[in-house]
């Protein structure tokens, strides 16, 4: 086995199954490019773990989370963990090939969908798909989204207009570059609100940063390339 260029991917997992949390270490240690340098019983000590960096708190790149745990579910954690670690790549593993926890899991800011029984030909490469900023969902759930698209779009909703009008102003003149001042003159409207617009918009879309934003914005035509 040859070495991985660069640092390995640093794993959060949580799981509140020991014998699950084993058998996935197993799955990912097996690998050069990732490490897990911790495991939590649920989402709460997973959120816990991660509190403040250089105060003691585990450093993570990735975190892989169980949907259905004690105390704080994976689905919570994952929002919680999006909005306070807006680098963290999250994955969520599951035992459910479930609709509403698919989508409900692309919403918290997951990077991806992937099921336990899949897990030995899935999870490697949804880890690296996550650390190159795609997304990762297992042919189920991508027929699942597909099917979701076509009802909508036959309803006249399609997934485009999650953005309110207001919200795509925003987004494109964050594209084209202009400061939150900038557009809040623009808009005449208070930074504040800007502020909490983009932050509105990043979670609602699963994004994380002004350069994904970007491509948004150049995908669905706001902006030219």
């Amino acid at each position: 086995m040859t070495a991985w260029p660069g640092a390995p991917t640093r794993i959060l997992l949580a799981d509140d199954h020991a014998l699950v949390r084993r058998g996935v270490r197993l799955i990912l240690e097996g690998e050069p490019d990732l490490r897990v340098v911790a495991e939590a019983g649920d989402g709460a000590e997973a959120i816990a773990l991660l509190r403040g960096g250089e105060g003691g708190g585990v450093e993570a790149d990735l975190a892989i989370l169980d949907v259905a745990m004690p105390r704080m579910t994976g689905l919570q954690a994952a929002r919680e963990l999006s909005r306070r670690h807006p680098g963290l790549r999250i994955l969520i593993l599951t035992m459910h090939d479930n609709e509403q926890y698919l989508f409900e899991a692309l919403r918290a800011g997951a990077a991806g969908y992937v099921l336990k029984s899949l897990a030995d030909r899935d999870l490697i490469q949804a880890c690296r798909a996550a650390m190159r900023g795609e997304p990762f969902l297992y042919p189920g759930a991508v027929t699942t989204l597909i099917r979701t698209y076509l009802d909508q779009a036959r309803a006249g909703r399609t997934p485009d207009t999650v953005l309110t009008p207001r919200e795509e102003e925003i987004v494109k003149l964050v594209a084209e570059g202009h400061s939150s001042r900038r557009i809040a003159d623009t808009l005449v409207i208070s930074v504040k609100t800007v502020d909490r617009h983009r932050a509105n918009i990043l979670a609602k879309l699963g994004l994380k940063d002004r350069l994904e934003l970007v491509r948004y914005a150049i995908r669905t035509g706001l902006i030219e390339p």
